[in-house]
């Protein structure tokens, strides 16, 4: 069993508490003592030894709504395009760098193809390819001409999506996916602004379709995540028991009262990254300011400033977690999701820290060993060069990672690079 002592470093614990100095002995997976200036340190001899004046030791975030099977890809259909083969390949890719960006836990919102998520968080528990613990999604359930089905009349296309129609046909592709071997269902009951026929505040699924999938998970020890913008999709998801919705974003009073009844269980998840670069930064894929706002993007932000903000103030878990995966919205950059949460929801550094730490440990089912620093945690860790409080936004730059330690493990070690000073592994 290994040993690691990060010396004299601003402990930053995910609780919402003040940061204070302390050594941290992480000895295996897991946190073994925290000690205080005026405590004797009695630590292994054989301990790794890292001397952290000035730096922050922070539990790693937890990206709440992962995509690393959407290709950063430019059109819904794009996906279907991609041969399985190469598909699995640019995923493993991709988890690697949602760790080497801090995330070292993800909850997937859905697979780009059937197995894609289930073979790569079996290959990451494995060990043999690096990249965050993770929660497997099925790709996404929707119904002929929801959000996921892009074919037309005269054209059949390959999409991310599964298509299903009636409870029986949700049903039985969601005992295949628990077959298969998933810890997610996703469904969406809502459509997307995206979509010009199937809207952002259109309800596409009925609830018999809803319960059907609802049914096989709780039959099968699962959860179901929904992709839920209209105020009628949130309702039918509480109705249902659905414990992970995201977006929520046209909520109405009775559903805001409705999140709020059932605070202890449910997570809501905004995803405002990709509706807000989709309005700002898509030009470059033909979705210029002027048409996003044609599409109701600016609506949609402005009904999310409003309700995740009242949503907070009820008590209610939001998390970070930003649908990254479209070309306008890269993977790699999902830190940027702590950023909205300050600038656009009103959220504290710290309020939105402890959401992407302590909160992203109870997402992830693990709330009693995931994303604080405490004493029996699982060491899952990052040394930042500098304070997240002062400024969340230097959690984007992974050069201000100096070191990243998944399961007591070092996925990026820090270096010395003189006397009292770090730096990152090349």
């Amino acid at each position: 069993m290994g040993h690691t002592l990060f010396s004299g470093v601003s402990v930053l614990d995910g609780t919402g508490a003040a940061p204070y100095v302390a050594s941290v002995l992480v000895s295996g997976q897991r946190i073994a003592k925290i000690i205080l200036p005026d405590d004797t340190i009695d630590v292994p001899l054989d301990a790794e030894q890292i001397d952290c004046a000035g730096l922050t030791l922070m539990p790693g975030l937890t990206e709440a709504h992962a995509h690393p099977s959407y290709l950063n890809i430019a059109s819904l259909h794009a996906l279907g395009e991609v041969p399985p083969e190469e598909h699995l390949f640019e995923t493993m890719k991709n988890v690697k760098l949602m760790l080497d960006s801090g995330f070292t836990s993800l909850c997937s919102a859905a697979s780009g193809k059937a197995r894609i998520d289930i073979v790569v968080r079996n290959y990451i528990n494995k060990g043999d390819i690096p990249g965050p613990r993770m929660l497997a999604a099925s790709p996404e359930m929707t119904v002929t001409g929801g959000l996921g089905d892009p074919s037309l009349l005269h054209l059949h296309r390959e999409t991310f999506a599964a298509i299903c129609d009636g409870p029986e046909e949700f049903r039985k592709y969601s005992r295949l996916m628990c077959r298969e071997g998933v810890d997610t269902l996703k469904i969406n009951p809502s459509g997307d602004e995206f979509v010009p026929f199937a809207r952002a505040e259109q309800t596409c699924m009925n609830e018999a379709e809803i319960a059907a999938v609802c049914e096989v998970a709780r039959s099968r020890d699962k959860r179901v995540m929904a992709h839920a913008r209209s105020a009628e999709s949130v309702k039918m998801c509480l109705r249902q028991g659905i414990d992970l919705i995201n977006h929520a974003t046209f909520s109405d009073e009775e559903a805001l009262d409705g999140l709020e009844k059932a605070k202890h269980r449910v997570f809501v998840i905004p995803a405002i990254a990709v509706i807000w670069t989709a309005l700002h930064e898509a030009s470059d894929w033909g979705i210029t300011p002027q048409i996003a706002e044609g599409l109701g993007m600016k609506r949609e932000v402005e009904m999310a400033c409003r309700n995740i903000p009242e949503m907070r103030k009820r008590g209610i878990r939001v998390l970070p977690g930003g649908d990254y995966g479209f070309a306008w919205n890269p993977i790699g950059n999902n830190a940027r999701d702590l950023e909205y949460f300050v600038d656009l929801f009103g959220f504290t550094p710290m309020d939105t820290i402890v959401s992407a730490t302590k909160l992203g440990g109870e997402l992830m089912m693990r709330g009693h060993e995931l994303g604080q620093v405490k004493v029996g945690y699982l060491a899952d860790l990052l040394l930042v060069d500098g304070d997240p409080l002062a400024d969340v936004r230097i959690l984007q730059d992974r050069r201000r990672l100096l070191g990243i330690m998944k399961d007591g493990a070092f996925h990026k070690r820090p270096v010395a690079r003189a006397a009292g000073q770090l730096r990152a592994a090349e």
